[in-house]
């Protein structure tokens, strides 16, 4: 069905949405529960839902509140595609640094106040490197300031039916009134591709180009998982390691949505389990686009603020305690939060109290390089400068002790290794070896992790194997675990 033929009005839309996704049967949550249960720690929620019914095919605490962290930049896409289809902006519009956003946290793309990237830039900084200066940058364009986009994000949320989730920023650094559910991430994720199928494709992008550098994705999913095809990964140490997926394969499809994991190959992994399971499960006929393939009505009022639409206003709250003071958006009533709250005996499926963050949550993330580093804005622009500048030492440390160790372990490693693949980058090849290490269990205990450098890229090793039988052993346990591997004399 063509886009032009079904009208569907805002609030239409987010009525849709939420009885798409009231579907299911008590029956049926709580077997799937039980299938993947053995992951679920005192953070964790899930859901996988069948993009093309809306049905819940798994659920886990899935209208428990949490932080987002960068799943927030799913909705400041949204906002941007929205912008983009209306006509307001075009991709070649010059996105321009203010103070705030060339002074957020890492990871970022390190554009200087006053400069500028394109739209397309800032989209492909966002969903590769969860760039925070360029979430922050876009958002203040498209609002006129940090909280006028933090409205407008507010407003799509209730059009699209997202009941439970408050946003104050663009790029989801802590703030502990921002807070959403698995539940509404995967009504969001379900918006991003059905909304806007043509520019859902950045997505999928694993790397850009960006003058003479080349900036590198978050997303190991991409390219390893048959189908998978984005959307965004997140992280902070409140929230912890968070991904929304979406999955296409031969006409079955769904999103799913894993929060409050305990590390990026344990979250991986769990998405990994999920798409296995519930995709076979999927129904092959295409139904949701036909009731949600409109773009809700542009939010009443909104204007593009830049050098060419007007001026931006860069006045935000800049301390915790005035965010904090603002109280978080609740559902217009009751009735609509009940629209999309399954009712169910299972206390997994209740809903919890908002967490509050703990004074340790300042520290930077223990992996800089897998998403925002946890930071919270402060009162003083300067106070904030000097806090990047040590994260950013901090971070430059950790990686040269990485280094250290890897080119110790790559000196010791002889005799028989196993390779288990092969990366463009350093940080990619240690990737490999994390996540092939969490998989080896006893069989990797002694081996010893390292990286070859080739002109092609890195290779990802495990050595010090005492023999070849011991280095097949390895490999064999590897394979079963569906890790791709071979044993060869060093």
């Amino acid at each position: 069905m063509s886009r032009s033929t079904l009208p569907v009005s805002s609030s239409q839309s987010g009525k849709i949405l939420a009885r798409m996704f009231l579907g299911f049967s008590v029956a049926t949550a709580t077997i799937t529960v039980t299938a993947v249960s053995a992951y679920a720690g005192t953070k964790y929620a899930g859901i996988v839902v069948d993009a093309n019914t809306g049905n819940v095919l798994y659920s886990e605490n899935a209208d428990t509140l949490h932080y987002p962290a960068s799943l927030t930049k799913m909705m400041t896409v949204y906002l941007t595609f929205e912008a983009l289809e209306a006509g307001r902006i075009t991709l070649d519009t010059p996105v321009v640094f203010s103070k705030n956003a060339a002074m957020q946290a890492p990871t970022k793309l390190g554009i200087g106040t006053g400069h500028s990237v394109t739209v397309r830039e800032a989209i492909l900084g966002i969903v590769t490197k969860s760039a925070n200066d360029a979430a922050m940058a876009l958002g203040e364009m498209l609002g006129g300031s940090e909280e006028g986009f933090a409205r407008m994000m507010n407003d799509r949320a209730r059009a699209l039916g997202m009941t439970r989730t408050t946003y104050r920023n663009p790029n989801g650094l802590p703030n502990t009134a921002q807070m959403t559910t698995a539940r509404d991430q995967a009504r969001l994720g379900i918006a991003l591709r059905e909304h806007f199928p043509q520019y859902y494709g950045f997505f999928s992008e694993t790397s850009f180009h960006l003058g003479s550098r080349v900036i590198f994705g978050h997303n190991r999913l991409i390219g390893s998982v048959r189908g998978v095809d984005g959307i965004k990964t997140g992280y902070t140490r409140a929230a912890g390691y968070n991904l929304a997926t979406s999955v296409k394969v031969d006409g079955r499809s769904i999103v799913g949505v894993v929060l409050g994991g305990a590390s990026t190959p344990a979250r991986d992994n769990q998405m990994r389990k999920l798409i296995a399971a519930y995709l076979p499960q999927a129904s092959t006929r295409h139904i949701a686009s036909e009731v949600i393939a409109h773009t809700p009505a542009a939010t009443p009022n909104v204007q593009v603020a830049s050098a060419r639409f007007g001026e931006v206003n860069h006045a935000k709250i800049r301390n915790d305690e005035a965010a904090e003071a603002v109280e978080p958006q609740q559902p217009s009533s009751a009735a609509a939060f009940a629209a999309v709250t399954p009712k169910s005996a299972n206390p997994l499926l209740a809903a919890q109290p908002v967490p509050q963050r703990a004074a340790s949550d300042d520290a930077t993330s223990d992996d800089a390089d897998e998403d925002e580093v946890d930071t919270v804005t402060t009162a003083s622009i300067s106070k904030a400068d000097t806090k990047v500048v040590k994260l950013q030492r901090a971070e430059k440390a950790e990686k040269t002790e990485k280094v250290a160790k890897a080119e110790k372990a790559e000196r010791d490693a002889t005799g028989w290794v196993v390779q288990i693949g092969v990366s463009s980058s350093k940080d990619g090849a240690s990737d490999l070896l994390d996540t092939a290490k969490s998989k080896g269990g006893k069989a990797l205990r002694a081996a010893k992790p390292y990286t070859v450098a080739f002109d092609g890229g890195y290779r990802a090793r495990f050595g010090g194997f005492e023999d070849q039988n011991s280095a097949l052993s390895a490999c064999k346990t590897l394979k079963r675990a569906g890790v791709k591997c071979w044993a060869s004399m060093e």
